[in-house]
C-alpha cells in the first residue's frame, strides 16, 4: 500500500488573542501596510491525501477567526481539530464545525485531554447537550476523544504525539507529526507515496508555551520544523520571548523553525532581518 502523499502545513493565524492590528491601536506595526504584519488568532491545519486516495484535513485549534481563515483557504472538510487548551482565542470558533457537517454528511472529531474537553463542553452546552437547548437549533455534531501526552494516535496515516509544555502554570498540549509506517502507529519508518514533494514531517507544533518539561524534550528530536510560540522581545509569565525561543530553536535543532502567536510588538520585516539561519518569523498563510 502506498503511503500518505501531498502533506502541507498552513499556519492559519500566527497573533495572539487579540489579534494584530489591535483595536484602538496606531502603533507601526498595527498601521503597517505589511500584510505579513496582520495577524489573526493563531490557529493551523495539516492537509493531506491518505493511502486510500481520500482528502483529509486536520485542524489545531478553532480561534474566534475560523469561519475568516476557512474562507481563506476554502477548507470544505475538517476530519479532526486537536486543541493544545482551551483559552477563548483557541476554541471559540468551534461552533463553525457545524457547517462541515453539512458539507461532510458526518461529524467533527475533536481531540483534546480531558480537562480540555470538559472545559469545551461547558462552554459548549449547547452543542453537548442540544436536549436542553429551548428550541431545536442548528449546532454541531462532533465526537469526543481524549487524548494524553505521549500517548500517539494514528490519524488516516499520520502518527500524531501530543506533547505536554506548559503555559504558565496552566499545562497545555503541544502536538509532533510523523507520517506512521505501514503497520500502525507504532511501527518504525515513514511511508509516503514516491513522486511527492519533500514532506515538512516530522514536524512539532508548540504554542502558548514558556517551559517545556524533561519528558518532552526527547519528543523534538529529529524535527524537520518546529513551529514554536514567539510573544514579544520583553518578557512574558506565560510565552516565550524573542530570545527564550531562539535557545529552544538552537536546542531543538530542526532544519527549520518557525515562530508563531506575536505580538504587535513584533513588526515583521525589522525582527526577520535580526533572525540567524533556518529561523523565521511566521505569517498568516505560511505553509512550511
Amino acid at each position: 500500500m502506498s503511503g500518505v502523499r501531498d502533506l502541507r502545513f498552513t499556519l492559519l493565524g500566527t497573533g495572539t488573542s487579540a489579534g494584530v492590528p489591535v483595536i484602538a491601536c496606531d502603533c507601526a506595526t498595527c498601521t503597517s501596510d505589511d500584510p505579513r504584519d496582520r495577524r489573526t488568532r493563531v490557529g493551523a491545519m495539516l492537509e493531506f491525501t491518505d493511502a486510500g486516495g481520500r482528502e483529509r484535513v486536520i485542524l489545531v485549534d478553532a480561534p474566534p477567526d475560523h469561519r475568516e481563515h476557512a474562507l481563506r483557504h476554502r477548507i470544505r472538510r475538517v476530519d479532526g481539530i486537536l486543541f493544545t487548551h482551551s483559552h477563548v482565542d483557541h476554541v471559540f470558533g468551534l461552533d463553525d464545525a457545524r457547517l462541515y457537517n453539512v458539507s461532510m454528511r458526518g461529524p467533527v472529531h475533536l481531540y483534546g485531554e480531558r480537562s480540555t474537553m470538559e472545559e469545551l463542553e461547558r462552554i459548549y452546552e449547547h452543542i453537548f447537550k442540544p436536549h436542553r437547548n429551548v428550541n431545536k437549533s442548528f449546532v454541531a455534531e462532533v465526537v469526543r476523544n481524549e487524548v494524553a501526552p505521549g500517548e500517539a494516535i494514528d490519524l488516516f496515516g499520520i502518527r500524531v504525539t501530543p506533547l505536554r509544555l506548559l503555559h504558565g502554570r496552566l499545562p497545555i498540549l503541544g502536538y509532533r507529526f510523523d507520517v506512521a509506517a505501514s503497520g500502525g502507529a507504532g511501527a518504525a519508518g515513514p511511508t509516503v507515496a514516491a513522486g511527492t514533494e519533500p514532506s515538512p514531517l516530522p514536524l512539532a507544533y508548540c504554542t502558548d508555551v514558556n517551559a517545556i518539561p524533561p519528558e518532552t524534550w526527547p519528543a523534538l528530536r529529529g524535527l524537520e520544523v518546529l513551529v514554536l510560540d514567539m510573544l514579544r522581545e520583553r518578557a512574558h509569565p506565560t510565552h516565550f520571548t524573542l530570545s527564550e525561543a531562539l535557545g529552544v530553536a538552537e536546542r531543538v535543532g530542526a532544519r527549520r523553525t518557525v515562530f508563531t502567536h506575536m505580538t504587535h510588538d513584533i513588526r515583521h520585516a525589522e525582527v526577520s532581518a535580526r533572525l540567524p539561519a533556518g529561523v523565521e518569523l511566521g505569517h498568516d498563510g505560511l505553509r512550511v
